[in-house]
């Protein structure tokens, strides 16, 4: 399980540094900071999967609830968004042992 956590945790915290690059390349082209929302990465990656997340969530009960929540999350920057599940699952699939360092001349 922790294998799992560590890979998926590993894999957010790659993608999210990837889109890192992408806003500082941006920013570098725009002379602004230029952050790129995570519904514009979403929907240049693969738009017909966000427009299902956007009508599931309407769909839902607690629909009047979700939208807005969800509108703020998709706002946001997308590096962010994806970093910090990213840290914490990577965390979470730490090992607990603590390392015992021994030094040179005591082996």
């Amino acid at each position: 399980m922790r294998l799992i956590l560590r890979v998926l945790g590993t894999w957010l915290l790659g993608v999210a540094l990837i889109l890192l690059i992408i806003d500082g390349t941006r920013s570098l082209g725009a002379n602004e900071l230029v952050f790129t929302s995570l519904a514009e990465d979403w929907g240049w990656a693969h738009a017909p999967s966000l427009a299902a997340v956007r009508e599931f969530i309407a769909g839902r009960f607690f629909g009047l609830v979700l939208e807005p929540a969800s509108a703020f999350i998709l706002a946001l920057p997308g590096w962010a968004v994806l970093a910090v599940p990213g840290a914490l699952l990577a965390w979470a699939g730490r090992s607990r042992k603590t390392r015992l360092f021994v030094r040179h001349d005591q082996i």
